[in-house]
């Protein structure tokens, strides 16, 4: 095999991936090769890679899932991009005085891979590697306006979505409408929408290697009562030096 040849195939493969996960992580073979135009031959003799080496696995009724090995990587990957974002979060909770948070989409889910805590007794805290639903979150809102619009109702699914609270945006077509609000103004809200008595705001981090995007969050009082367009501020440009690091 020529190297331009290995290279093209190293390419597909990582299509291939990319595929399962946009999906949700499971198509049939049939699925995949309309989702990535190549051939069925090409599909079939990458599977069979990347089922031998583990990354992906067949299931009893033969569709094809992400498989167990990439587990380890993805989460060595979210360590190590909450490592280096960790000044940066310190930075905006200086500059804030509430939590700062480090998110990816992965697979049509939110994950929050870092965090610095605000110095104030009552605080906002999310488990790191925690996952959750994007539409009831400002980091998932954001995240899914960069995204296509037709990407983007294919991750929310046809609905209803998910009622956390009163405040839960659950019609699709609501939520695609204010992801439209989102793209021009640059940044979203959760507004107590996935859990009561907190408010957040994100922003995306421009130049990361994957869907990226940083948030500050805190009791609604407190954030309500903080300059929102100098908080919008300060993580758009903690956003970008961090995004220049990230990218390399």
């Amino acid at each position: 095999m020529s190297a331009s040849s290995g290279v093209q195939s190293l390419e597909r493969a990582f299509d291939l991936l990319e595929e399962l996960a946009d999906a949700g992580g499971i198509l049939t073979l049939s699925e995949l090769a309309a989702r990535s135009g190549l051939p069925l031959p090409t599909i079939h003799r990458l599977l069979r890679t990347l089922v031998r080496q583990g990354y992906v696995r067949r299931t009893p009724d033969r569709r094809y899932a992400l498989g167990p090995r990439l587990i380890r990587l993805g989460e060595s990957a979210g360590r190590l991009l909450g490592g280096q974002a960790g000044p940066f979060l310190t930075e905006l909770t200086a500059a804030t005085g509430e939590t700062a948070n480090l998110a990816v989409l992965e697979s049509g889910a939110v994950v929050y891979v870092g965090q610095v805590p605000s110095p104030h007794a009552v605080r906002m805290f999310t488990e790191v590697g925690r996952r959750v639903e994007p539409h009831c979150t400002a980091v998932g809102k954001v995240l899914l306006a960069q995204l296509p619009r037709a990407e983007a109702a294919r991750v929310l699914g046809p609905g209803p979505l998910t009622r956390h609270t009163d405040h839960t945006i659950t019609d699709p077509a609501a939520l695609l409408a204010q992801l439209d609000v989102v793209r021009e103004r640059g940044y979203a809200v959760d507004d107590q929408e996935q859990e009561l008595g907190v408010r957040c705001l994100a922003v995306v981090v421009p130049g990361a290697p994957a869907p990226t995007a940083l948030s500050v969050s805190g009791p609604d009082s407190r954030v309500r009562a903080l300059p929102e367009n100098v908080v919008v501020a300060t993580a758009h440009a903690v956003a970008a030096r961090l995004g220049a690091v990230l990218g390399g």
